[in-house]
């Protein structure tokens, strides 16, 4: 397949290195200039995994083929994922890579993409490990089944073993919340609470993640599989998560500015939390989880949350 992966951070070069080896023909699409034309000179991103030669083309956004390209990877920040899908020429389907919710509308990211098919990637997929060829997997979710299963076959690897899934409003709803929970489990570390107080805070987050898919009208089981749980647990325990590692700097003192200028890349929970308090509100829903991170951030003390959460009534699991 001729594809083009527009976003060269972390993620989005280790997918189109990932593409690459599976003997797709993949260029990497950088907003800055001097990124694209060095990826295209040298087959290497310096700010990304620099040393691995990643077997593709590099561009710009508005220079590369995209309009003659059979799948477009979209892995920007999701703050801007509307702005660029808008701006592409074309109609090749659109492969989101991309975790969050539209930070002014609330809206889910694939929701943005209009007059093309279009696709979700997700699931515990650091792109450290991806680079590294370490095994891993991912749900694939469309509505449109074709555009899945030729997705499904055009990824899948003896590292990457892919599953289908229709459910796009869960998966991204997993995607979305998981950052959350994440940040709230990094503040649990930075407040040195221990791994009871981990567990229960991730667990009752999945909890959390659950009753909102269900009102949304997403399926159940899309929470306990690698959209849901997976990417949860990953993303709240491991050392790489960005998401935990906010909330642990929060915790330990840093204001949520500086904590993500200190971790240097795209921190999603941050405009994430307080889209998905938006949503709920207008679902009726109560999370109380993602409450105290939006409060968190807004400048309440880390150590309230925690306060907050245990002083809540009893009640049933």
């Amino acid at each position: 397949m001729r594809i083009v992966v527009v976003g060269a951070g972390a993620w989005g070069t280790a997918f189109a290195h990932l593409l690459a080896r599976h003997d797709h023909e993949v260029t990497l699409a950088a907003r800055d200039p001097e990124l694209a034309r060095v990826i295209d000179a040298t087959g290497e991103n310096p700010r990304y995994h620099p040393g691995i030669q990643l077997g593709v083309a590099g561009a710009t956004i508005e220079e590369a083929p995209v309009a003659g390209a059979d799948l477009v990877c979209v892995a920007v920040p999701s703050r801007v994922f509307g702005q660029v899908v808008a701006a592409l020429p074309g109609r090749a389907p659109v492969l989101s890579l991309s975790k969050g919710l539209d930070p002014t509308t609330g809206a889910r990211l694939s929701a943005l993409v209009t007059g093309r098919p279009v696709a979700v990637l997700s699931g515990p997929n650091f792109a450290t490990e991806v680079v590294a060829g370490k095994p891993f997997a991912s749900v694939v979710a469309s509505t449109d089944r074709d555009l899945g299963e030729r997705l499904q076959h055009a990824l899948i690897s003896g590292t990457f073993r892919v599953y289908l899934n229709t459910d796009v409003l869960g998966v991204e709803l997993c995607g979305a919340a998981k950052n959350v929970m994440a940040l709230a489990a990094g503040v649990v570390d930075g407040l040195e609470l221990g791994d009871n107080a981990k567990a229960a805070m991730l667990t009752r987050g999945l909890a959390e993640m659950s009753r909102l898919g269900k009102v949304a009208g997403a399926r159940q089981e899309t929470f306990s599989g690698l959209a849901g749980m997976g990417d949860l647990v990953v993303t709240g325990w491991s050392q790489l998560s960005r998401n935990r590692r906010e909330g642990e700097l929060i915790a330990r003192g840093a204001d949520a500015t500086t904590a993500a200028t200190t971790i240097g890349s795209t921190v999603e929970s941050l405009t994430t939390a307080p889209a998905l308090a938006r949503l709920a509100s207008r679902l009726g829903v109560d999370l109380p989880i993602t409450d105290a991170v939006s409060r968190v951030l807004g400048g309440e003390e880390p150590g309230d949350l925690i306060v907050d959460l245990m002083a809540r009534p009893p009640s049933e699991e």
